[in-house]
């Protein structure tokens, strides 16, 4: 998430914390996965747009880096262009902090670069309250920028045809409840105006910086409307494996097991990160597995330039605050009485970055950047819902039913990922920890979810099913959260 929950942000490489920014933006300061969660980042700027073959032979990247034709082939959305489904008709709706004042050129830049065509319409509303001043001195501002670049940029890559609506709020979320409200206000403020028809997050906080579950409880009006008005609420799900920031600062991870909430909350899809093999036209050559690159030497280094093992992988795990909802009834052998995590999983990994193009002002120069994180995960999944909104002729709402429903079907356009896990390891003070994850496996898992999809197929799928079983669910808000 290359930030996400305490909303940790997508950020430069430079920043560290990308969402620790948590970014690290979005996380406390994370950026991202918005503080959010932390959005893993890495990136690596350059003046030009270089391929994959040059990523790969550049000293300082030395990984694969994915363009918008190679994400397209991946995830067989052709087959749906050539139907004329690209999300027209639709509005994808991108909530960050603070925005990026050069979002409209940079989009403008990267369609240029990528042959893809200029979305019929990129409206950036405020509604929470008027955005401070930009201030390119502001790491959290500068990461939120790189959060904002990411999400706006990758969604229309997957839903070219698709309106995009940008919400900024003006406060940076970080652990606990401090810049929620302004999210839960503007993304109230998008349902209630039928604004948008999927809402993506790339941000999150760890549900244990949440005082009492009633602290949480009284943040989730946006996605009871949302439920209500057939919109789909997506989130990234993290970029420290089972573990998460415990504090705003973005600098101590959790030695026992933790989700990031909005990912966790039942009215939401939570998207994990998988890893992708391609090839330089966009075909696999080999199955996606589950995103852990903490032990990976030139991952790891490239994105955090902090010495290995670090967390960096996707998150996934067992909610302390929501039981397990009506939808996972057949899934409870794994996730026992909680809420599990992720429901589906997309693109995320460090070790096959994606490029992003940002000329903000900051710490980095302008160019392109190559990036990482469930903050990627999220807007991706986001344009696969925006296509088959287009193909129902309306809103799907709350989709996890339907995805549990096709999972028992064997519906093909569901694709298990059944190898990696996301167990992490790090040092602090001087101690080493390792917080024991969850394996991948051929059903349901707390890994990669019910896996990733294949969108030629998925996309159909999805509208029968929903239609078939709609969007009911039943769950509670625990009254005392669960403990490891």
């Amino acid at each position: 998430m290359r930030a996400a929950v305490s909303v940790s942000l997508l950020s430069a490489v430079a920043l560290s914390a990308a969402l620790t920014i948590a970014w690290t933006a979005g996380s406390g300061d994370r950026v991202g996965h918005l503080r959010s969660q932390q959005l893993g980042t890495r990136e690596s700027p350059a003046s030009a747009y270089l391929s994959e073959s040059q990523c790969l032979a550049t000293a300082s990247i030395r990984l694969p880096c994915y363009d918008p034709a190679q994400i397209e082939t991946a995830y067989d959305e052709r087959p749906l262009f050539d139907e004329g489904v690209d999300g027209r008709g639709q509005t994808i709706v991108v909530v960050d902090s603070f925005g990026s004042p050069t979002i409209r050129r940079d989009l403008a830049t990267f369609d240029a670069q990528f042959h893809l065509p200029t979305p019929p319409r990129l409206q950036i509303i405020q509604p929470a309250g008027a955005v401070p001043p930009y201030d390119p001195g502001t790491a959290t501002m500068t990461g939120w920028a790189g959060e904002t670049t990411l999400d706006v940029e990758w969604s229309h890559a997957v839903a070219p045809g698709a309106d995009i609506l940008l919400v900024e709020t003006p406060v940076s979320e970080t652990e606990g409840t401090v810049g929620f409200p302004q999210i839960e206000a503007a993304e109230l403020y998008v349902v209630r105006h039928r604004l948008g028809d999927v809402i993506t997050q790339s941000f999150g906080a760890n549900e244990r910086t949440f005082s009492s579950p009633s602290r949480l409880e009284a943040l989730r009006s946006a996605f009871v409307a949302a439920a209500a008005a057939g919109v789909t609420v997506v989130a990234s799900t993290g970029d420290t494996g089972v573990s998460d920031y415990t504090t705003a600062t973005g600098k101590d991870f959790s030695t026992t097991r933790t989700v990031t909430w909005p990912a966790s909350d039942p009215l939401v899809t939570a998207v994990g990160g998988t890893k992708l093999s391609l090839d330089a036209s966009g075909h696999r050559t080999s199955p996606d597995q589950v995103w852990n690159d903490t032990y990976d030497p030139v991952a790891n280094d490239f994105v955090f330039g902090t010495p290995r093992p670090h967390p960096d992988a996707s998150g996934g795990g067992l909610s302390s605050i929501f039981s397990r909802p009506s939808y996972q009834q057949g899934v409870a052998q794994v996730v026992g009485d909680h809420r599990g995590i992720p429901d589906i999983s997309m693109s995320a990994a460090c070790s096959g970055l994606v490029d992003t193009y940002q000329s903000f002002s900051g710490p980095t120069p302008p160019g392109w950047y190559y990036v990482c994180g469930t903050s990627e995960a999220a807007p991706l999944f986001a344009g696969i819902v925006a296509l088959a909104d287009q193909e129902a002729h309306h809103g799907l709402g709350l989709i996890n039913p339907a995805l549990y429903a096709m999972a028992r079907a064997h519906d093909p356009g569901i694709v298990p990922v059944t190898k990696g896990d996301n167990t992490v390891s790090f040092d602090e003070r001087g101690r080493q920890h390792t917080v024991v994850g969850y394996r991948a496996s051929a059903g349901y898992n707390l890994a990669s979810g019910l896996g990733t999809v294949d969108a030629a197929r998925f996309v159909p799928e999805l509208v029968r099913t929903v239609a078939a079983v709609g969007s009911a669910v039943t769950y509670q808000v625990l009254s005392a959260p669960r403990r490891s």
